[in-house]
């Protein structure tokens, strides 16, 4: 357990965490705001800001990004087949190809051009190291599904659900 010092105040991170998955299962079972504020014994307020933290915006476009992903082609057939709209996955050998084939000037227009496409769309799924979770959240904005595959940094791909990314896909279209 990893506590964490504000102040004069020690935070267990794991008790706000199981704090918000109830919070989330029992708004899911239909309970309103309020209803789940009293179950908790938390303001009502706090539960209406920690479902706009986490909105997702529902819309046809949606991008799937990721690296290293070992199942890159059976991950984008997938992706493909249920309308995704953007799709960047690599492995380990193709990112590090995809760097080096490209002089700085060149390989800084091809990812600002790559970032500019993942925030045209609503939704954007990305699998990914922890630190790259980070930045890709950072630079596209608030509508980055995280799917973290590992600490970076990260030397191996890392074999990815298909049927996990298609649960989630179709969770963001309906």
């Amino acid at each position: 357990m990893q506590l964490v010092r504000i102040g004069d105040k020690v935070i267990n991170p794991e008790r706000i965490y199981r704090m918000v998955d109830r919070m989330l299962e029992l708004r899911s079972q239909g309970l309103s705001q309020q209803e789940v504020a009293e179950i908790l014994g938390v303001d009502r307020t706090l539960i209406s800001r920690l479902e706009s933290v986490g909105e997702m915006r529902k819309g046809k476009r949606i991008a799937l990004v990721g690296f290293p992903v070992a199942n890159g082609p059976e991950l984008t057939a997938m992706a493909a087949a249920e309308g995704v709209d953007f799709i960047l996955l690599m492995s380990d050998q193709e990112r590090h190809e995809f760097a080096r084939s490209q002089n700085g000037v060149e390989l800084l227009n091809q990812v600002m051009r790559l970032i500019a496409r993942a925030r045209a769309c609503d939704a954007v799924i990305f699998i990914g190291s922890d630190e790259r979770l980070k930045m890709v959240e950072a630079l596209v904005g608030p509508h980055v599904i995280g799917i973290e595959i590992g600490r970076s940094p990260m030397k191996e791909d890392v074999y990815v659900s298909p049927e996990k990314i298609r649960n989630l896909i179709r969770s963001l279209k309906d």
